[in-house]
């Protein structure tokens, strides 16, 4: 690992809810950890679309790696077999980064929703939890977080919208939304 003065036991944390800035405070920790010289492997399920942070990490390409498993556009109704493939592939990648050495910190963005929408269980999301190594920290976002991950996560922190201007018709906005 890059940190000489890393951590001896990764955490599991979680960060769910309703309201707006799960992925963002995501992507703050893998800053944060760039910038302390730890490497970051960042899967986001359900997303396969350009967006501002995309380009960002391409600048910090040598610590933090970003893949996405996903289609453009949103699920409405049941998913396809494109997507739960996707999903599945993605879940597979990233195991392979928890387990690779390569990464102190792993993040699963939207993994709570993949679990939500059927793309995979919540016992392969739990199994990336009992099979990274100890040091391992690992970040999982996403709405409706399952109560079998809440109970095994070290941190939970739930946004809750008191109020979005999506309500007032604001569409979203590049660099801030996406």
């Amino acid at each position: 690992m890059a940190n000489e003065a890393k951590w001896k036991k990764g955490c599991v944390q979680v960060y769910t809810g309703d309201g707006k800035g799960k992925t963002t405070a995501a992507f703050g920790l893998a800053l944060r950890a760039a910038g302390a010289g730890l490497r970051v492997f960042i899967a986001q399920f359900m997303k396969a679309r350009d967006c501002g942070e995309l380009h960002a990490f391409e600048k910090l390409s040598d610590q933090i790696a970003i893949k996405q498993y996903g289609r453009e556009g949103f699920i409405h109704g049941k998913p396809g077999e494109d997507d739960i493939k996707a999903a599945r592939e993605g879940l597979e990648e990233a195991m392979l980064a928890i387990q690779s050495g390569d990464y102190d910190i792993v993040i699963l963005d939207e993994a709570n929703v993949a679990v939500d929408f059927g793309l995979f269980s919540i016992d392969d999301l739990l199994a990336a939890i009992d099979e990274r190594p100890e040091d391992v920290e690992l970040v999982i976002t996403g709405r409706k977080a399952h109560p079998r991950l809440i109970e095994r996560a070290d941190l939970v922190t739930e946004m809750r919208e008191v109020k979005h201007y999506y309500q007032d018709g604001l569409a979203a906005r590049r660099g801030i939304e996406y």
